[in-house]
């Protein structure tokens, strides 16, 4: 499996099947939702999960004997196994934090702490989520460490050969890379990237929320050393992230968060802590949304697996650029082909406000993201105030995207 290759799997997506598992297309408002970058929809079978493991089974985990208690801890480990599955991780790997924000920033405050100090430098890109962009570059302000932006081209693609010549340098500790840009779409060849990284003596920390939702994900196959994803991207729900730390590096680690469940034991003048992964979640976790985000998992491989999500996905991407193109002083950045970005498209309209764009679509009711998607810096590299963005999943349609392009239509008539 490939990070960056473009799915040839013969799945075909039953797309009429899987629209009719989403209550909200029920609405009598005919929703066309292009916003599941930001959040995804929710199917029933992760809706009924979470419903019935919270009215049955409930009750917090690793802490008693009765029979709910038993019942919610075979529930949770059994889920934290389902979810480190998906992307080719183990339960030993696995790591349950509230978001891929705090994934990343349990890696920065952790591993970054004990490991990047004066005179080393951290790679990230210009086309980072500030998510993978302000943990590090408050890592560097604090230990005297240099941060240092690999860029764009014209086309929102890496120059690895900039990457080659940080590396030599000897001074890099970690490089971080959004797999998918959430803006630009761009899918970064992240098993190339890891492979120059680690022949450097450098770590690896990927950003994997974009890209796990759309395209098949396997983080031993890709080597990366740290891999943080989100479970409302993935259909699942809020309040869950997921980060795969490489079994190795565990004990390079020290705690992040503190407090109960993470500890071996404690007196009233030191304390020890427990090994492996225990020792990074603290307090109770999110009982009830491990289940619903395992039920995600298991929902997408009964649809066809990622292989058929990304194979759709990939053809609404491609008819989505095709009809945009269509748009007089519309311009789509990132990468022209759909083979080579994820399932998003970011616009910029020529002397319109992405946000007045916006508030045309929602009176359509077509829901888009408008603004800076939390990337503000590669905004300003790339010359443009904002962005308006759409984005794809499962349930899109070809439909939709006219009915995108349709409002966009209307905005320019009324902007005009």
């Amino acid at each position: 499996m490939t990070d960056v290759a473009a799915s040839t799997a013969p799945a075909t997506l039953d797309v009429a099947a899987v629209r009719a598992q989403f209550p909200y297309l029920e609405r009598p408002e005919g929703i066309v939702y292009l916003d599941s970058g930001a959040s995804a929809q929710k199917p029933r079978a992760v809706l009924d999960a979470m419903h019935e493991f919270g009215g049955l089974h409930y009750a917090n985990v690793h802490r008693g004997v009765h029979r709910l208690a038993v019942e919610a801890d075979a529930a949770y480990d059994g889920a934290r196994a389902t979810i480190a599955a998906f992307v080719g991780s183990t339960a030993r790997e696995t790591i349950i934090t509230k978001s891929v924000t705090e994934a990343i920033n349990l890696v920065a405050a952790s591993w970054g702490a004990a490991n990047v100090g004066e005179g080393d430098e951290v790679v990230i890109t210009q086309m980072e989520h500030h998510a993978n962009l302000v943990p590090w570059q408050q890592l560097c302000l604090r230990t005297g460490a240099t941060l240092r932006y690999l860029e764009i081209d014209a086309e929102g693609r890496l120059d690895l050969d900039q990457l080659d010549g940080f590396l030599a340098g000897g001074r890099v500790k970690l490089v971080a890379v959004a797999h998918v840009s959430n803006v630009l779409g761009t899918r970064n060849p992240v098993a190339e990237i890891v492979r120059r990284s680690h022949a450097a003596r450098a770590r690896v920390m990927v950003d994997g929320a974009q890209a796990v939702p759309q395209e098949p994900v396997d983080v031993a196959a890709l080597g990366a050393d740290f891999y943080g994803w989100t479970g409302h991207k993935l259909y699942g729900p809020t309040g869950i992230g997921v980060l795969h730390v490489r079994r190795d590096l565990l004990a390079e680690m020290p705690p992040f968060l503190t407090g109960g469940d993470m500890i071996n034991v404690v007196d009233f003048h030191e304390t020890t802590w427990a090994t492996g992964i225990q020792r990074f979640e603290a307090g109770t976790p999110p009982i009830v949304e491990a289940v619903g985000l395992a039920a995600a998992c298991d929902w997408v491989g009964s649809i066809g697996g990622p292989a058929a999500v990304i194979a759709h996905e990939e053809r609404i991407t491609a008819y989505a650029l095709g009809r945009l193109a269509e748009i007089d002083g519309l311009t789509v950045v990132g990468p022209p082909e759909a083979a080579g970005r994820g399932a998003l498209t970011s616009f910029a309209f020529e002397g319109l406000h992405p946000h007045d764009v916006a508030e045309i679509l929602a009176r359509r009711e077509v829901c888009v993201r408008a603004g800076q998607h939390c990337a503000e810096p590669l905004h300003r590299a790339m010359g443009i105030p904002a962005t308006t963005r759409a984005s794809f999943a499962a349930h899109t349609t070809t439909d939709e995207i006219d009915a995108l392009v349709d409002a966009l239509r209307e905005a320019q008539r009324i902007f005009a």
